[in-house]
């Protein structure tokens, strides 16, 4: 009995000693305790009253203030919970929630014990975000208190956390979960690589942050990456000639921030012109457009560069064996930031084995390298060519429901070429300078979470000048095609129930083109200018069922076209974009649109602008098909037309994705001048159309560390010209079989990418065989040609090869050294086959060949 009373006694001493220890612990480490309470404690201690809302601080725990004076203590609830508390009386408080909150973190492992640098930091519904500093922390100042905040980090699962949960000091601990399954399983809806994905759309987005490697490439170049997808190429291998199913170079829209792009492409078209480092998101648009989105009647390519506000300045240069660059985005305050951009070739002073093969890919078939093909005079020559390009851009957030921008971008492609008989001692001269200079502004305005507007406008003008010195000054030829467009564009969107959406607008565009050429022996001069305008209402309308099965789009854009010359025509659209999730794993789309366009390029003589940049934009002139003899600049062109249609079923699962969409396209109003079509004086300009069939087949495989895919797409193209014989020929891009194969691979820090390309030979036509290949009955003497198209080039075949790698430099740079081969098997591929007659009346064959085998290197930093 006494035992037991001794233990219970000497229970009861400890459970009174820890309790004593707890509460000294308390008061010592400054544990948590609800504030409500607290708060009780300072009514009682100080004889004063606090008035609030139980549900404002009910969640609301402080550490126990040090100070001891009750102003003391009023600001360090105020620092700790970033409460509002005002003194009405000598008695009475009112305490209350402000509306925007100062917040920081820190993000962890899920062991809690290790930052977790390079995080993705999010404010969701504004353009604030940023990314960890090397201990895992973050900040941000004067956010919405009820603003979500969204965590992201490769290998780890994606956090969710409310501003309100991270006002506590000292900054809250945040762990990530480990993405375990994920590693193992494809994103849904992404394929190829990483940043690749499949919209419910049916369009195709990258997102640069996120890209992998692709075969052949050690840079996300923008208009190369497109080029790995199903119905996307460039069958002679220039990023400023894609062709999207079977469609034109000119028939694509490219948009950069919301700008038209009339110049695409550095050294004449091998490389794209577009910084890829601050390029955020790129959208591609094969059919089913939405109506907010005119022109381009086979594709569209819209690229948008970052758009967020960081707390912390980012950036990094790079240079490969092509040119060098750098960017950069400087925060300036909370709300103004500015961005810049720019990169320029070394190849004006440095002469490397990947300029030798651009070089020779650029410039083959043109006066700079083949001007002196037709004869066997020595000579001498010297060239000098180089490019840069430059953008910039203001991002300033006036409130979290506004949004400013400022952007501009220039883009420069200059060539200056020397020869001098050794013969004669003659020299002749060339150069030719092609710019792009475009500015733009926008208004995003959120006025509630229903409804938001959007306003921008933009100046844009493209330029390209040549000048030619022959004979040793006998003959001076100047020309320049120079395109000058404004736009201004209002639009809205409202969700006025929760399945359903609406957003439409108005949009304005003025683009004038100017031709103008002079010869001074024999005299010639010719100036053509020609204005459209255009007016555009649209409108369509967004359903989601509620099981989120269905979603469809669908809408109508009215246009009023004017040439201030000649005419004037209404042409209405129909848009309709259909997305049906048959299962979990299944999903079907049917897309359908209307579209027109009335700017194109046109190629005049093959030495037009020295036979290296061969194309003129030129806008529509007549409504009629009505056939004028002329120069291509004179001759009528009709505003371009388009219809087409697809069906498509994905399967998505797991690690698999397999696509399939068969389409059909009709193209109306097209001229044989903007075409394609080189050999002399076959054709004068006729107007016709044409179709195309087609099916295109993706399977891709991928696990943790590859990625493996086959594409196949089939294309049956065909022209019809009612004024030629026979009417119906293979269009010039009509490719019929296309197979691509690549696979990748990552580990860690490490990339690798191998690919191999394949597609049938593209259409040309040949002369008449032997003397009757030249009809002697006209002067000049002129080739007489087979039936169109009714011959086809070899086969193309190639293969890729690249390589990345990823370090660091310290604890902020982050470094990428890569490698990469082109043709690696250094195939010569025929790209293009046409003819002309020489001084001697003879009948040249010229050849557009492949890229050899290209090496190039690359290293870059950012920080």
């Amino acid at each position: 009995m006494l035992k037991t009373n001794l233990n219970r006694i000497f229970l009861g001493i400890l459970f009174f000693l820890a309790l004593l220890q707890s509460v000294h612990s308390q008061e010592a480490t400054g544990a948590s305790l609800p504030l409500i309470d607290y708060i009780e404690e300072l009514e009682n201690q100080f004889q004063i009253k606090f008035s609030f809302v139980d549900e404002d601080l009910r969640s609301l725990k402080i550490i126990r203030p040090v100070e001891e004076d009750l102003p003391g203590i009023l600001q360090e609830i105020r620092r700790q919970t970033q409460l509002t508390i005002k003194q009405l009386n000598d008695r009475y408080y009112t305490v209350f929630k402000s509306t925007t909150v100062d917040i920081c973190g820190k993000v962890l492992d899920n062991y809690m014990t290790l930052g977790i640098p390079g995080a993705s930091v999010e404010v969701l519904g504004s353009s604030l975000a940023m990314i960890t500093d090397s201990q895992g922390e973050f900040t941000f100042t004067n956010i919405p208190r009820n603003a979500v905040i969204r965590i992201r980090h490769l290998g780890y699962k994606v956090k969710y956390i409310t501003a309100e949960d991270l006002i506590n000091k000292p900054c809250t601990r945040i762990p990530l979960g480990l993405r375990y399954q994920q590693l193992e399983e494809v994103v849904v809806s992404q394929f190829l690589t990483t940043g690749i994905k499949l919209e419910d759309d049916g369009s195709i987005s990258i997102q640069q942050e996120e890209f992998g490697i692709l075969p052949g490439l050690i840079e996300p170049d923008v208009l190369q990456t497109i080029q790995a997808l199903p119905g996307i190429k460039s069958i002679d291998e220039r990023v400023s000639d894609i062709n999207i199913r079977g469609g034109t170079n000119d028939q694509n829209l490219i948009l950069w921030d919301g700008i038209k792009m009339y110049q695409s492409g550095h050294f004449f078209g091998l490389i794209s012109a577009f910084n890829p480092y601050l390029t955020d998101n790129i959208n591609i648009i094969k059919n089913g457009t939405s109506a907010q989105y005119g022109e381009g009647v086979s594709g569209i390519i819209s690229m948008e560069s970052r758009n967020h506000l960081t707390q912390k300045a980012y950036g990094g240069a790079g240079f490969n064996l092509i040119s060098g660059d750098a960017y950069a985005q400087i925060p300036l305050t909370n709300e103004l930031a500015v961005q810049f951009s720019a990169r320029r070739s070394v190849t004006d002073f440095l002469n490397t084995p990947t300029y030798s093969q651009f070089f020779d890919r650029a410039f083959q078939d043109s006066e700079v390298i083949g001007g002196q093909s037709a004869s066997n005079i020595p000579i001498n020559r010297e060239e000098s060519f180089y490019f840069y390009d430059f953008t910039g851009k203001v991002l300033y957030n006036p409130s979290p429901d506004h949004k400013i921008r400022f952007n501009f971008i220039n883009i420069n492609n200059n060539l200056d070429y020397e020869e001098e008989s050794l013969d004669t001692g003659l020299r002749n001269s060339s150069t030719l300078d092609q710019t792009n200079i475009s500015f733009g502004g926008s208004l995003e305005s959120s006025w509630s979470n229903r409804f938001q507007t959007r306003f921008n406008a933009y100046y844009t003008e493209y330029n390209l000048e040549a000048q030619n010195s022959s004979d040793g000054g006998v003959q001076e030829l100047f020309q320049n095609n120079r395109v000058v467009e404004t736009a201004v564009k209002a639009s809205g969107s409202y969700q006025w129930k929760p399945n359903w959406g609406w957003q439409g607008g108005y949009q304005f565009t003025e683009v004038g083109v100017t031709n103008f050429t002079d010869v001074t022996q024999p005299p010639f001069n010719s100036n053509i200018k020609g204005v459209i305008r255009t007016h555009v209402l649209y409108s369509e309308g967004i359903h989601q069922s509620e099981n989120g099965r269905l979603k469809a789009i669908a809408g109508v854009r009215a246009h009023y076209i004017e040439n201030l010359n000649t005419f004037s025509e209404i042409i209405i659209e129909p848009r309709i974009n259909i997305n049906y999730k048959l299962s979990e794993d299944w999903q079907a789309q049917l897309l359908g649109e209307f579209k027109n366009q009335t700017t194109n390029q046109v190629i005049d003589l093959e030495q037009n602008f020295l036979g290296v940049e061969k194309r003129r934009w030129i806008v529509s002139n007549t409504t009629t098909d009505t056939l004028v003899n002329g120069s291509p600049n004179e001759r009528p062109l009709p505003i371009v037309r388009s219809k087409q249609a697809s069906l498509g079923l994905n399967y998505d699962k797991g690690r698999w994705f397999v696509g399939l969409e068969g389409f059909y396209k009709y193209v109306d109003g097209i001229s044989t001048d903007t075409q394609g079509f080189q050999n002399e004086d076959q054709f004068n300009g006729e107007i016709g159309e044409y179709s195309v069939m087609g099916l295109e087949f993706l399977i891709n495989h991928k696990n943790r560390y590859f990625s493996t895919w086959l594409s196949y797409t089939f294309n049956e193209n065909e022209y019809t010209f009612n004024n030629i014989d026979p009417n119906t020929f293979p269009n010039n891009l009509d490719i019929r079989h296309t197979v691509s194969f690549a696979t990748t691979y990552m580990y860690r820090d490490f990339k690798l990418g191998v690919g191999i390309n394949y597609r049938t030979g593209r259409p040309y036509t040949e002369p008449l065989e032997g003397a009757a290949g030249i009809d002697t009955s006209v002067f000049p003497f002129t080739i007489a040609y087979q039936s169109p198209n009714s011959s086809t080039l070899p086969d193309y075949f190639r293969t890729d090869l690249s390589a990345l790698y990823d370090f660091n430099i310290g604890s902020r740079v982050r470094a990428t050294a890569g490698a990469s081969v082109l043709n690696v098997l250094n195939r010569r591929n025929v790209l293009n086959t046409y003819y002309r007659l020489n001084r001697q009346n003879e009948i040249e064959t010229v050849e557009s060949i492949s890229l050899g085998l290209t090496p190039n290197i690359s290293f870059r930093v950012s920080f």
